[in-house]
């Protein structure tokens, strides 16, 4: 049988596949996540079945009768006559094995793939990782590799993906998190030493401050937000932090946290709800969940925030 039908192989190109899908996640393609995840799944799930038994990767409709004794070690085929069951097939059949559960969400994944889903794919394949991380991880048990062994780099952003101790919320912005950390760190593959270092000394807020410089959108005399810079809980450099007004009077309102951008590596949080779920950057970088201001006719050039205190 031809080493392209071995275990290593589809373990190998499953690998390939699962790793290209995170980096389509993480860069918003979710067209491209959705066809290399349904390949990840289905090479994973030929390796689990071609070290049972070779012939578990029969075709069985309109197959060739000969591949049964090709698959069998019996009888030598050209490859071009090679056929093995798809993915649909190799799902049923590692379900069948008692492998993997039903689930609806894989199933979708896989007509996402096949391009037989009676829908966009966009963001309908985006809240799809969690099942690509479920059944690789069943698969994975099955075959004896651990999932570090597996995934590599990405073990921790699949280990929040199945964390159901998470909300919704949380593991998709630690998700991101991980992912614009990965795609930060990829830039400066094959530069010189040091190269990454550099470009995050340009000046930044310190850990525990929050320095807010002379950026504030107003109509007339109604502050509608400011911006301000902090260090990015994905890669470290300067993001920029919207910061909008709550009970707002004559002399002043409260900030709270609205959204952040990191033009380093491109990690957005598009919420104060996606703000709060990422502890890590209130915790790490000591931004108050609010900030009091008060202004007059004219803001001054640089305005800094400590540690703020109730009462």
């Amino acid at each position: 049988m031809d080493d392209s039908l071995s275990f290593e192989s589809f373990l190998e190109g499953a690998k390939k596949a699962a790793h290209r899908a995170m980096d389509d996640h993480g860069r918003g393609e979710y067209d491209e996540f959705a066809l290399h995840g349904g390949v990840a799944v289905e090479r994973l799930g030929k390796a689990a079945l071609v070290a049972k038994n070779p012939v578990y990767l029969l075709e069985m409709r309109n197959g060739n009768p000969d591949m049964l004794l090709y698959l069998g070690g019996h009888l030598e085929m050209s490859m071009d006559k090679v056929r093995t069951v798809g993915a649909k097939d190799t799902i049923k059949r590692v379900r069948t094995l008692g492998l993997l559960p039903p689930d609806s969400q894989l199933d979708l994944l896989i007509e996402l793939r096949n391009g037989t889903a009676h829908t966009a794919v966009g963001d309908q394949a985006r809240v799809l990782l969690p099942a690509l991380a479920e059944n690789v991880t069943a698969l994975l048990k099955d075959i004896g590799l651990s999932v570090e062994d597996f995934w590599g780099r990405w073990t921790s952003a699949v280990n929040v993906a199945v964390d159901k101790q998470r909300s919704e919320t949380e593991r998709d912005v630690e998700i991101r998190i991980r992912q614009a950390r990965h795609r930060f760190d990829d830039r400066f593959a094959g530069l010189p030493e040091g190269t990454k270092e550099k470009v995050l000394e340009e000046p930044r807020p310190a850990i525990g401050g929050l320095v807010m410089g002379p950026i504030s959108i107003t109509v007339g005399e109604d502050l509608l937000a400011m911006i301000a810079s902090m260090p990015c809980p994905a890669c470290g450099g300067k993001a920029q932090v919207k910061l909008a007004p709550i009970n707002p009077s004559s002399t002043g309102a409260d900030l709270i946290p609205e959204s952040l951008r990191c033009h380093l590596c491109t990690l957005e949080l598009n919420s104060p709800e996606e703000m709060r779920a990422s502890g890590t950057v209130i915790q790490v970088t000591g931004l108050p969940s609010s900030v009091a201001i008060s202004w007059g006719r004219t803001l001054p050039t640089r305005l800094e925030f400590g540690e703020t205190h109730a009462g």
